[in-house]
Parts: structure tokens; C-alpha cells; sequence
């Protein structure tokens, strides 16, 4: 039997998919009557893969679902980077960038600064008893972050911020999104070039004198590379946060629960991850006939794997559209699986935890402003549009 191909706007009933508030209740279906449906996308045909097995199969084995898929959407913005490769090739790339990104590389007085980059952000808004906790906070903070990383000036971030998020909307305006990607090559081209000269330790400088296989990494290839981390380094963990704290404000019975004990903070990201995973679909090509749900599924065929599905397949999380912070730790694929998981996954969470241990810390009664409109958009990528709160105003004496 040949499946017919269901346009994405009919599908999800919107064609502007970067504001989509729900696409679960379209997976659930999809799960029971449909799991592996043929959907006209913006490049062509994709083949949606919506449960959790399938997905987990397809994110393990790249010796059948390949990251080849990825040269026909994201390196049209990023260039050739890590996401489109495969087997040796992946691995030795990623070595590259793991390191520094590793938990080992992030001990010292590294946490310290990642909470005061949190607290300068908060101490803007603290005295004022209401803030929307996405513009002002989750938006900036993980670039601020991610720009020290990198070794970039710190007032650079908003537009470098703006640039990222222009480069991942290149579905709803592709000649911005091909602009930006110009521009940030562009702008980062000296940063590469002094520290191709003089190496200060930062991620750039360990890009810039890299090797793989004996030959240093070229200009290109260096900035495609930083064009990724710096989408993968700040749009993930922006909507990680966001969401965390949305889940947390619309369960106030929770949120009171962790401002009592923090030590609840871990099950909070890793509930989040499951519940409103930050990067929703994956892309990967079929390298071989392969029948996923009793669905064939023919060599080079182009795959959408449904991350945002998977973590709410009702067969592996019981009750899986509830926000549950009892949940034992589950398997989900927030971050991937096998050997294309997240590098900078240890990164987010330590992001992420400090970011909300200093807002309960700072923000007593913290709470949605009454009558708000706000909610968690996106299929791509899924966060927060805005979070409107009030909370206890800190007094001057507070931060004395």
C-alpha cells in the first residue's frame, strides 16, 4: 500500500508552524492510526516516525538511518557540520568539541559565573515585582552564557541572538535566514582569524587549532561548526528554561514543592525534557529498505523524527501529557540517542539548574500574572512565547 503525503498546514491545521500551541493531540492520532505518514514539507516529502520505539531505533542505528538527511535543511544555513555526519567521520569531529563541553570542563569557578551572569540579569528587574521571564530573562541568559564560551565580547550577544534566531525561521523566511548565516560568518571570521594568530583557551581557539586527521580544521568548516553551537548553545537551553518554567507556574502546587526543596531541580529538567522537549524533529535518510510499525519504508526516503512524540508515546510514559515531578527518571530522547547525543547536554542542565535555583531564590511568591496568555509554541523548536509574573519585590536591603 502507497501512503499519500498529507501537507504539514492541513496536518496541523496551521501553516505557520513556528506558532503552533499543540501538536500532541495530531501525534497521539498519528501514534494510534498513522505512526510512520508521509507529510509535504517545506523541502519535499518527509516521512513523520511518531513512537518511541521507532524513534529511539532511528536516533541508535547510523548505519541505517543516516545524518545525511541533514545537507537538505540545516547545512542550507549552518554549512557542513557535525549533524549531517555519519559513522568515523561524526566521531571524530565530535571529539573536537566534547571536551569542552564535558562535565570535567565545566568544574572550577564555572558554575560561579554561570550564576552571575543569572543574578545580573535578575537584579534588572527584582526591585520591580513583575517581569516576563522570557524577554527578560530565559532569551538572554543562555547566550550571555554561551557567548563566554566562545570568547565572544559580552555585548555582542543580542545580535548574535538575533541572527540564531533568524537562521532557524529560514522555513518561514528563507532569504533572512540565508542573510543571517552570511552575516554571522561574516562577524565571526575576525574573532577565528585573531585566534588562529593568538590561541586564548576559548572554544573558538580550540576549533581554530584542531586537527582531524593531522589537517586543521578550515575557516569553513570552523565557522558551520559555530554557527551550530551557537544555535545548539542558546535556542535549546532558552526553551529548556522557559518551559521549565512554565510547567512550574501553571502546577503552582509543584513550584512550591521545589522552592521548598531544591534538590527537586534535577526531576524538574528531566520532566521537562520529556513533557515539552526543546527540539521537537530530527531529520535522517533511510539507507536501506526498512518497515518501522508495519510501515515499509523505502531506501532514501527522507525521516522526521518526532522527538515531542516519542516522549509522549501513552505505551512508555504512563498518563504521558501530565507534568508528574514523581515520574521515575525516564527514557526519553530529549537529547537523542546513542552515538549522536547531545554534546552539550551536561551544559544545558547545569544552565538550566542555576538559572532556576537564582530565580526561586530571588522571586518569593512567584506566580503568573493573573489572566495571562501565554504558552509553549513551536514544532521545530518548543518554548514559551512570554511569561508575565508578579513576586515579592526585593527590597534595596535584600541585595545590600
Amino acid at each position: 500500500m502507497t501512503l499519500a503525503a498529507v501537507p504539514s498546514a492541513e496536518l496541523f491545521g496551521t501553516s505557520d508552524l513556528m506558532a503552533l500551541r499543540d501538536p500532541y493531540a495530531v501525534y497521539q492520532r498519528m501514534r494510534r492510526e498513522c505512526p510512520v505518514q508521509p507529510v509535504g514539507w517545506m523541502v519535499g516529502t518527509t516521512w513523520f516516525v511518531t513512537r518511541h520505539d521507532d524513534v529511539r531505533e532511528a536516533l541508535r542505528n547510523d548505519s541505517l538511518f543516516s545524518n545525511r538527511s541533514n545537507a537538505k535543511a540545516i547545512s542550507l544555513v549552518m554549512g557542513r557540520t557535525i549533524v549531517e555526519m555519519d559513522g568515523r567521520e561524526h566521531l571524530r569531529h565530535r571529539n573536537i568539541v566534547t571536551p569542552a563541553l564535558a562535565p570535567r570542563a565545566l568544574r572550577g569557578d564555572f558554575p560561579a559565573v554561570v550564576a552571575s551572569i543569572a543574578h545580573e540579569l535578575i537584579d534588572r528587574f527584582a526591585r520591580r515585582g513583575s517581569a516576563d521571564l522570557v524577554s527578560e530573562f530565559s532569551f538572554t541568559y543562555p547566550l550571555k552564557v554561551f557567548a563566554g564560551i566562545l570568547g565572544l565580547p559580552d555585548e555582542d550577544w543580542a545580535q548574535v541572538h538575533r541572527w540564531a534566531i533568524d537562521l532557524i525561521g529560514i522555513a518561514r523566511d528563507p532569504a533572512r535566514g540565508l542573510a543571517a548565516s552570511r552575516t554571522l560568518a561574516e562577524y565571526l571570521g575576525p574573532f577565528l582569524a585573531a585566534r588562529r594568530a593568538a590561541p586564548t583557551g576559548d572554544l573558538i581557539s580550540r576549533l581554530a587549532h584542531a586537527e582531524v586527521e593531522g589537517a586543521r580544521l578550515s575557516d569553513e568548516e570552523v565557522v558551520s561548526f559555530l554557527r551550530l553551537l551557537v544555535v545548539a548553545g542558546a535556542e535549546t537551553t532558552y526553551h529548556l528554561i522557559g518551559s521549565a518554567l512554565f510547567a512550574l507556574l501553571t502546577h503552582p502546587e509543584q513550584l512550591e514543592e521545589v522552592s521548598a526543596d531544591r534538590s527537586l531541580l534535577p526531576a524538574v529538567l528531566d520532566e521537562t525534557l520529556r513533557w515539552e522537549s526543546p527540539v521537537q524533529i530530527v531529520t535522517r535518510e533511510t539507507l536501506a529498505p526498512v518497515t518501522l510499525s508495519g510501515v515499509e519504508v523505502p531506501a532514501g526516503t527522507d525521516l522526521t523524527l518526532a522527538i515531542g512524540s516519542a516522549n509522549r508515546d501513552e505505551t512508555r510514559f504512563p498518563d504521558p501529557d501530565r507534568f508528574d515531578l514523581q515520574r521515575a527518571p525516564s527514557d526519553h530522547v530529549a537529547f537523542g540517542f546513542g552515538k549522536h547525543y547531545c554534546a552539550g547536554s551536561r551544559l544545558a542542565e547545569l544552565e538550566a539548574r542555576v538559572a532556576l535555583d537564582a530565580l526561586l531564590d530571588r522571586l518569593p511568591g512567584l506566580r503568573l500574572e493573573p489572566g495571562a496568555d501565554c504558552a509553549v509554541v513551536g514544532l521545530a523548536f518548543r518554548g514559551p512565547d512570554r511569561l508575565p509574573v508578579r513576586f515579592d519585590a526585593e527590597s534595596l536591603r535584600a541585595r545590600a
